[in-house]
Formats: structure tokens, C-alpha cells, sequence
């Protein structure tokens, strides 16, 4: 849905930042949880490059969507926020 030149708006009253929130919190959760031996780091990095790269590809001008870098910080932040929770979940487990 992130390159559709019209998306739909499912949680069209939460607003576009909060529904890349939700769906990078929930592939962070989904990927931390499907690779439980992985590198939080680099499962971080690629989600992170997941979200710059869907933000570089909506400023093709046929799309007509917007790049907004802020998108992409709002990803960034709560892949790093879930990873966080992550890290201290499995610290926790290993005691």
C-alpha cells in the first residue's frame, strides 16, 4: 500500500505518522519474534532501510505521494522502541 498513488485509509482518523508507527512496531515485533536467535541490530538497520526506502520510492512523481523524511523518523523510532522492549524481554528471560 505504500507505493499506491491512493491507499486506503484504514486508520485514516489516527493520521499517516501513527500508521507507519503501527506498521513498523508491528514488522519489528513480527520479525524479532520469527528470528529469535537474529541481531536485533541488524533486524533494526534493515526495518530502519525498509522505511527510507519506501519514503525514497514515494517521490516518483507518478505516484503521487509525498517523501517526508519524518515518516521515516517516526519508523525509525518505534523500530528502535519495540527492539528496546525486545532486548530487555530476552535479558530478562535469560536470568
Amino acid at each position: 500500500m505504500a507505493l499506491l498513488p491512493h491507499p486506503p485509509q484504514p486508520l485514516g482518523h489516527l493520521g499517516d505518522k501513527y500508521q507507519h508507527m503501527l506498521a513498523f512496531g508491528t514488522l519489528t515485533v513480527l520479525a524479532a519474534a520469527g528470528w529469535p536467535k537474529g541481531s536485533l541490530l541488524r533486524t533494526g538497520e534493515h526495518l530502519s532501510f525498509a522505511g527510507a526506502l519506501i519514503e525514497v520510492l514515494q517521490a516518483i512523481p507518478a505516484l503521487g505521494r509525498d517523501c517526508d523524511i519524518f515518516d521515516w523518523i517516526a519508523d525509525t523510532s518505534v523500530i528502535a522502541g519495540v527492539l528496546l522492549v525486545v532486548h530487555v524481554y530476552r535479558s530478562r528471560g535469560s536470568s
